[in-house]
């Protein structure tokens, strides 16, 4: 009887010891709470990153409040506000206005919780503790390179004419980008080989507030009226394919897209599915895509380094000075995708499907 009662002892300890050896991957609790702070659900891309991190955060065992402030300043700011009134253990923020943000920060760091800024640089504060973006200069710099292949500019090919837009100025990203393209771009321009007819060739002139298509659209209707009556574009250099979409309208609204006036070379950025469909149909040129899921993975290793006592994973401690410091960074590379490689890219990678880009 002895033996018998003994085995059964035995087993129930082993039962024990594996049911205690599950990892919090399988959705146990680990007990710390993370917020995550995302600046609209307008945008396909930030919502594709919001629950790239929630499920990555959550396989992990922790728990998730996920927020999105649809681009406005004061919401965002009340929302992490409350995450920090509740007690997250960290927060990750993709910020709306980069420079808007150091009083919420200073109240997170009387709470003791840190900060990783989420593909937006936070400006202004000491309290961001990691950065977790892409390289934002060479996303110009592919951009601008796209142009200057597919125009033959190298070859001496031109004068073309151009239109440059630009991404929000409250969005320190933006000016990463614009420079980027520049360094490829302004060269023709100075040459003569590009020709911006409305003469607005500095970020100011072409930027559009919170990266709004609808703003891009109006834009490019003025320039198309005040410049381009007896002349056809022949390039705009878009930083977003949101913006890009705004700028394909205006063009179709005056008869761009045919046969007799195709549209002209046209960038952008995200691989947003409806700007991917573009690209098939031959509306829009050019995207660079950016691997959200890449990006998420990076940013729950750094919240996750911080939240175990280790150090987080970084390749970059000089480019991004917020103001107050130089915050260590993580940069993932983007990729720049057209007609004729987003299949190799964008569908053999899985992160669309052909049904989705039918």
């Amino acid at each position: 009887m002895k033996n018998i009662w003994y085995v059964i002892l035995v087993l129930s300890l082993f039962a024990l010891a594996a049911c205690g050896s599950d990892s919090t991957g399988s959705g146990e609790s680990n007990g710390y709470k993370v917020g995550l702070a995302m600046p609209t659900q307008s945008s396909e891309r930030w919502v594709k990153d919001g629950e790239n991190m929630e499920a990555e955060f959550e396989a992990l065992g922790y728990e998730v409040d996920l927020q999105y402030a649809e681009d406005v300043v004061q919401t965002q700011v009340s929302q992490i506000e409350n995450m920090i009134t509740q007690g997250v253990d960290l927060l990750v923020i993709a910020s709306i206005d980069g420079e808007a943000l150091t009083s919420v920060l200073e109240m997170a760091e009387a709470s003791n919780i840190p900060v990783v800024a989420y593909d937006r640089l936070i400006m202004n504060s000491e309290h961001v503790s990691y950065y977790a973006t892409f390289d934002n200069y060479e996303v110009g710099v592919l951009q601008g390179q796209y142009i200057e292949e597919s125009l033959g500019l190298a070859d001496g090919e031109g004068p073309f004419n151009m239109e440059l837009f630009g991404g929000s100025p409250d969005d320190n990203n933006a000016y990463f980008f614009w420079d980027g393209a520049m360094s490829i771009l302004q060269p023709y321009i100075d040459e003569g080989q590009l020709v911006v007819r409305s003469g607005q060739t500095n970020f100011e002139q072409g930027a559009t507030l919170r990266w709004d298509g609808a703003l891009a659209q109006e834009r490019m209707d003025n320039l198309l009226s005040a410049h381009y009556a007896s002349e056809d574009i022949d390039v705009v250099y878009s930083p977003f394919d949101g913006i890009s979409r705004g700028i394909i309208s205006s063009l179709s609204s005056v008869g761009y897209g045919t046969d007799s006036k195709p549209m002209p070379v046209i960038t952008g950025q995200d691989a947003e599915l409806s700007s991917v469909k573009y690209i098939i149909s031959g509306e829009q040129t050019q995207t660079i895509f950016k691997d959200t899921r890449e990006l998420a993975k990076q940013a729950v290793n750094m919240a996750d380094a911080i939240l175990q006592d280790g150090e987080a994973e970084i390749n970059d401690t000089e480019t991004y000075d917020n103001g107050a410091k130089v915050v260590p960074s993580y940069l993932l590379e983007p990729i720049s995708v057209d007609v004729n490689n987003y299949e190799e890219v964008l569908v053999e990678s899985g992160y669309y499907t052909e049904d989705d880009l039918q």
